[in-house]
């Protein structure tokens, strides 16, 4: 793989990680489109990190509130007062609740992690659940925008994102997509919804990474060509971030299940014909 193929690589990773229009089918096709099938771990798992830098990133301040509010829950966990002092305080509540919906998805990883591999390696699987997507997206934009948030979830909601997060394991299946639609149908404020799915995803995508460090190689990219897609990764994933929250509050992810099935068609009878 050379620096542009990476760099192309980077950018579908980073605008497809949070745009509801699925990374796992668009990286199939984009590398099967540059003839890079086989890019090696340590690339694969850089990309992730640059993404994960892009959410640290937008996020910061929401980050650092939450990782000091869980410190100070565990010592009310100490002196007897944790539910009290969760209801209180939004975010020590907020970093509790995003440990509870990464349980689906950790579950499905070490479980099902063989299985959905195997999934990977063809167009027509990612190709027909982009439709799927698509579907997903339609429906959950004709539902009224819900009045839960941080100060009155529960965990019923947030194990509802959780699974939607756990499913979007399927390569096709867009995460973010799936887990805002699933925010919105459990009657989630939609800017809300989109705020917890990038949340969420730190710890899916951060587990993933230490996930595959065991089975960590070099494959054929050059130093260069890392770095290069990492940056990328990173940056055009913020920008993505930016850009589907202020979609998502202009109501327009219509836009997106569109492109899906569009998408998702033309692969899917591509892959059916060739």
């Amino acid at each position: 793989m050379d620096i542009l193929q990476a760099i192309i690589i980077g950018l579908v990773q980073g605008l497809t990680e949070f745009l509801p229009v699925s990374s796992s089918a668009h990286l199939i096709f984009a590398q099967q489109a540059l003839g890079v099938a086989d890019v090696g771990l340590t690339f694969d798992v850089l990309l992730h990190v640059g993404t994960l830098v892009a959410v640290f990133a937008y996020f910061y301040n929401d980050i650092i509130n939450m990782i000091n509010g869980f410190l100070l829950s565990l010592i009310d966990l100490k002196e007897g007062k944790f539910i009290s002092e969760i209801k209180k305080d939004p975010y020590k509540k907020l970093a509790w609740l995003t440990i509870l919906a990464t349980i689906p998805v950790g579950v499905v990883g070490v479980l099902f992690n063989d299985l959905v591999e195997e999934m990977f390696t063809g167009l027509t699987i990612p190709a027909f659940l982009l439709l799927v997507t698509g579907c997903l997206l339609y429906i959950s934009q004709r539902m009224n925008s819900g009045r839960i948030n941080v100060q009155n979830m529960s965990t019923k909601e947030a194990l509802i994102m959780g699974c939607g997060q756990a499913i979007a394991v399927l390569p096709g299946l867009s995460r973010s997509g799936t887990t805002i639609a699933a925010g919105l149908f459990a009657g989630l404020d939609k800017e809300f919804a989109a705020k917890f799915s990038f949340i969420l995803s730190i710890p899916a995508i951060l587990g993933a990474a230490i996930f595959q460090l065991k089975d960590l190689s070099g494959g054929s990219v050059e130093i260069g060509a890392c770095i290069a897609g990492f940056i990328v990764a990173a940056v055009s994933g913020y920008l993505a971030i930016s850009v589907l929250l202020k979609i998502v509050r202009e109501k327009r992810l219509d836009i997106f299940a569109y492109y899906c099935w569009i998408v998702g068609l033309i692969v899917l009878v591509g892959s059916l014909i060739l």
